[in-house]
């Protein structure tokens, strides 16, 4: 009975379900550990949105299914209601409402009662952004400008602090999103979400990509960088890296390390000439203290390094090979930006103008790691102090 409203699936194998889906498992995986088809899983899934549903208890109020079974043994044996509710330590009107409304004294039954009162007790909880129109549109309008739950929550926090009505979880806000039923922020919102996944994912469900060797010309090692840089103790060391599209399209980004800062910059190939014009014609815009060293992976894009540092005067180092983790500032801003440049898409297109744009956009939302000023507040922030 229970398992064919749960699409087959019994109680504890949807605990099981959720217990993979958390540890970052596939629908295939999960569905072949528990002797079903994948699609199975996944409608059990996106009722809920992937977010799973919280362990349900029973209201120690309620009464219990023993309870239930001695109120059942007194009616048989012909109490009165008032003697049945002295016995279990209940109100007479307590008993008396039991019995009513599960057919009277000839047909009540403890197991049946007691199922009964479990399935009506599933009323959902009013979502928090459907009792505050206020917070319910500022949460919209950011998610509008792209900024996720996460950092919409940071930003609340400082923004409205000691003010619990404006506080809400990332959480919430993702079963607001992906739980439609509820009803309060619209399904559109979801494209504005950086993975635009209609479901919540595990984040151990995330692959590595693996990074090819190359041989530069008189690299200089990321490991013979000033202390300083590893330590983000001062402005004006950058990570970048390239972000490929569709028929050999490219577009370089450049992260400031200290504050998260982000540059995007436009390149007509991926050549070393182009790739090198291109760097010094924005990093050259930069003022002189923001100007000190670049972290680079071991693209061959970079082998005319030598030329961009004496066009710039700022040293380049190389990370390892296949460790792209060593400019890890710039590997999370490069997956932020897919939001913006989905793999497939053409990046010939962008100006300079529009790449300015978007990095305006991206750079005006708060960040967690910066207890949630955006990089743009920690940039001015930084250059007011040292200049």
């Amino acid at each position: 009975m229970t398992a064919t409203k749960s699409r087959g699936l019994s109680a504890p194998q949807k605990r099981e379900l959720w217990n993979r889906w958390r540890r970052g498992q596939s629908l295939s995986e999960i569905g072949r550990a528990l002797g079903k088809h994948a699609g199975s899983i996944s409608g059990v899934l996106a009722i809920h949105g992937g977010i799973s549903p919280p362990n349900r208890t029973r209201s120690s109020r309620a009464l219990s299914l023993s309870e239930r079974e001695d109120i059942s043994r007194g009616l048989s044996a012909g109490f009165s209601l008032r003697r049945i509710a002295n016995l279990i330590g209940r109100p007479v009107s307590t008993v008396s409402r039991e019995v009513d409304r599960n057919g009277g004294r000839e047909t009540y039954r403890a197991s049946k009662a007691d199922k009964r009162a479990w399935d009506q007790a599933t009323r959902p909880k009013r979502c928090l952004l459907a009792e505050n129109q206020a917070l319910q549109q500022i949460v919209a309008e950011k998610l509008q400008l792209d900024w996720s739950p996460e950092q919409i929550s940071g930003w609340l926090e400082r923004q409205f602090p000691g003010d619990s009505l404006m506080q809400i979880s990332h959480e919430t806000i993702y079963r607001s999103l992906f739980v439609q039923a509820r009803g309060v922020l619209k399904k559109e919102l979801v494209r504005h979400l950086r993975s635009r996944r209609g479901m919540r994912r595990s984040k151990h469900s995330t692959t590595e990509a693996v990074v090819p060797k190359t041989s530069i010309v008189d690299a200089v090692s990321i490991r013979e960088r000033p202390p300083e840089v590893e330590y983000r103790a001062v402005p004006g060391h950058w990570e970048g890296d390239l972000i490929s599209g569709s028929k050999n399209s490219h577009i370089a980004t450049l992260v400031e390390r200290q504050s998260r800062f982000t540059m995007l910059v436009q390149v007509n190939g991926k050549d070393t000439e182009s790739v090198i014009s291109a760097l010094c014609r924005e990093v050259n815009r930069l003022p002189l203290e923001l100007k000190k060293t670049l972290t680079w992976d071991r693209g061959g894009e970079l082998g005319g390094h030598k030329k961009f540092t004496v066009a710039t005067d700022v040293q380049v180092y190389f990370c390892d090979p296949q460790s792209p983790w060593q400019r890890g500032s710039n590997e999370n801003t490069n997956r932020l930006l897919r939001q913006y440049f989905p793999k497939g898409t053409d990046l010939s297109g962008w100006t300079q103008e529009q790449l300015d744009e978007i990095a305006l956009r991206l750079n005006q939302r708060p960040r967690k790691t910066l207890r949630y000023l955006s990089p743009a507040e920690k940039l001015n922030e930084i250059v007011a102090t040292t200049g």
